[in-house]
């Protein structure tokens, strides 16, 4: 009897074999049952940072792919990834690896997601004083409500609860975001391919320390790259480089995430190599480097000593004041308030004749002095833009101690319908030891129509609305420079 069943199993098997070889052949190959998962020994990543909170991630690995339909995964991708900017292709056959379908998971594994995919489902707790319950989860949101096979009902508060037991992961919930293709390949075997993708949470910017000498003429120059990544993904020993220059994105709201480690990272020059990109300046780490996820990290990236420099003093008495014109300003009384702060400037050359010649991203600058006991003391901080080759790098330092100024106005006349005359004078007091130079600064603010027709020092016009005395004032005195400008429309 077991003979016989067995010959009428095998011939009912055969008989069904050979109706499926019989039937119409399929033009998709179906699905591998196990998908090509992208999880390589030899992985590459190349990470290349824009100083705008944004990164392009470039992520090469080698994966096994059969001839027709595969399911590929990639994992370990940036939480803050824009899906939409995604791009797979194979290295090894790029004409005959086809993606059909992209998707992003990020239905990431969390005690309420289990909760909400349970619902209608058997789970077991344990709560803090070791009572177990067992049931149909009828609900997960504030308290946990389970159904008993007897029809009980349990409401247990979250809170008390110690431990939640699920049969298994439920479909569509993941550990990490996931990238997964449905990829149709026409060369079966290992494939070298290449993901890249945009992610938010990746920013740079340039900071500088800058010693400067005794005599304020000359200045030894450091430049540190510090990358911050709050992307929610690590890059282990990426080619690293990094975009100075404004690209034009459209803007989107950007996530806040704590930052909580920061590394300082320094190596003998050159290290870092800068070269012209398009419109913009790329500057290339020549070895690998490791971004952690919610890391702080610095790298040296230009270094100088001996680069000329000059200190100079400006005393702006409308500093912060802007000129705008939108009919003349008639009223003797107005006037912007006046300071008496005596800035502190210092200016660099960026030319190799004033020992740096290189383009300058934007950043912060510390400037730092030896003091006479030979300790090294702060004097100053400014930020400051791209600043390409040959062009002057200006630093205000804060406010001079010995210097005081003061602008007070002498006279206000209507000279005919349509002409006014105004005076000034503007005392600069040096209480130091030493003559100094004061750059004095004014503001033409009443009309674009203008004319200085009385001076006691010579000026230079700045701009359309702004001239400049360059007075000397000697120790232990003060030095007076008076005008009259006359407005016409």
């Amino acid at each position: 009897m077991r003979k016989k069943a067995f010959l009428v199993l095998a011939g009912l098997l055969a008989v069904l074999i050979a109706i499926a070889c019989a039937g119409p052949k399929s033009t998709i190959r179906p699905v591998v049952s196990s998908p090509a998962v992208a999880e390589a020994e030899e992985q590459k990543v190349e990470l290349t940072v824009y100083n705008q909170n944004f990164a392009l991630v470039k992520d090469r690995r080698d994966i096994e792919l059969e001839k027709g339909l595969n399911q590929v995964r990639f994992s370990d991708v940036a939480a803050l990834i824009d899906p939409t900017s995604v791009h797979f292709r194979s290295l090894t056959d790029p004409e005959g690896t086809v993606v059909l379908e992209q998707n992003y998971e990020y239905d990431l594994v969390g005690t309420q997601k289990l909760l909400q995919k349970y619902v209608d489902h058997q789970i077991r707790l344990v709560t803090d004083d070791g009572t177990a319950y067992e049931g149909k989860l009828l609900s997960g949101t504030e308290d946990v409500i389970l159904q008993a096979e007897d029809g009980t009902i349990s409401v247990i508060k979250l809170e008390s609860i110690k431990e939640i037991s699920f049969p298994e992961l439920p479909e569509g919930l993941v550990t990490r975001p996931t990238l997964a293709w449905l990829v149709e390949a026409a060369k079966e075997g290992t494939h070298k391919v290449e993901v890249s993708y945009l992610t938010d949470g990746v920013n740079w910017h340039a900071d500088y320390v800058l010693l400067l000498a005794q005599d304020d003429k000359s200045v030894d120059l450091n430049g540190w790259v510090t990358l911050d990544n709050r992307s929610g993904a690590t890059y282990e020993d990426a080619g690293l480089k990094l975009v100075a220059g404004e690209v034009h994105r459209v803007p989107k709201a950007q996530p806040q995430v704590v930052r909580k480690e920061m590394e300082v990272t320094a190596a003998a020059p050159p290290q870092v190599e800068e070269r012209p990109f398009f419109e913009y300046h790329v500057y290339e780490v020549k070895r690998p480097v490791t971004v952690k996820d919610n890391q702080t990290k610095q790298i040296e990236f230009v270094a100088a000593s001996g680069v000329a420099a000059e200190k100079f003093y400006v005393y702006d008495g409308l500093r912060g004041f802007r000129v705008t014109y939108y009919s003349p300003i008639v009223t003797p009384e107005y006037g912007p308030p006046t300071s008496k702060d005596v800035m502190v400037m210092l200016e660099i050359q960026n030319s190799e004749e004033a020992g740096l010649g290189v383009p300058l991203p934007a950043g912060k600058v510390r400037v730092y002095k030896e003091d006479a006991d030979g300790g090294v003391e702060f004097v100053g901080e400014d930020s400051i833009d791209h600043t390409p080759k040959d062009e002057r790098v200006r630093l205000y330092l804060g406010n001079a101690f010995d210097l005081v100024g003061e602008r007070i106005r002498t006279d206000f006349k209507r000279i005919g319908d349509k002409a006014i005359e105004e005076s000034f004078e503007i005392t600069v007091r040096n209480h130091k030891a030493e003559d100094v130079e004061v750059r004095v600064v004014e503001h033409l603010y009443r009309w674009s129509e203008w004319k200085i027709v009385e001076a006691s020092h010579d000026y230079r016009e700045l701009d359309a609305s702004t001239i400049e005395f360059r007075v000397k004032v000697p120790a232990d005195g003060e030095t007076k420079v008076t005008y009259t400008v006359r407005y016409t429309w």
